[in-house]
């Protein structure tokens, strides 16, 4: 069903964007290079997917849904809070891994609440599942 494809492109390109500027936020504040890396690698395959929602969503004449407000400014206001402390790096690590957490579970919820999307998009879905996925494991030697 055309709805629900729709309904859930626009959360997973809501969540993409979530996570591209996480770790815009966090990136001028790592102090290890590994880190660094990782956060990098991670932004541009966060970046490619979001293009990706953006092609199938533009194919259903969809522009998307931006990230709520309130969240946005609350996510940076952590962010802020967690890289001030004696060791920024587990800080953003801790960060990073609880916004994979909520990305994790919110696009399982999406699935679940959008049964009638397209194959496409279900799998486009649990490709961006399975990068939070990765990134949240490589985020705990920095923990």
């Amino acid at each position: 069903m055309e709805d629900d494809s729709v309904k859930l492109l626009r959360e997973c390109n809501a969540g993409i964007k979530m996570g591209i500027s996480s770790i815009d936020d966090v990136m001028d504040h790592v102090q290890n290079d590994g880190l660094r890396g990782v956060l990098k690698d991670s932004h541009d395959i966060h970046c490619r997917l979001g293009d990706d929602t953006h092609k199938m969503l533009s194919n259903y004449h969809d522009e998307g849904k931006e990230p709520a407000p309130m969240a946005k400014a609350m996510a940076k206001m952590k962010s802020n809070f967690k890289t001030m402390g004696e060791n920024p790096d587990r800080g953003i690590a801790s960060l990073i891994t609880d916004g994979c957490n909520m990305g994790i579970k919110s696009l399982y919820r999406y699935l679940n609440q959008y049964p009638a999307a397209d194959d496409k998009v279900k799998h486009l879905t649990q490709e961006i599942i399975d990068t939070e996925e990765k990134l949240q494991q490589s985020m705990r030697p920095y923990l």
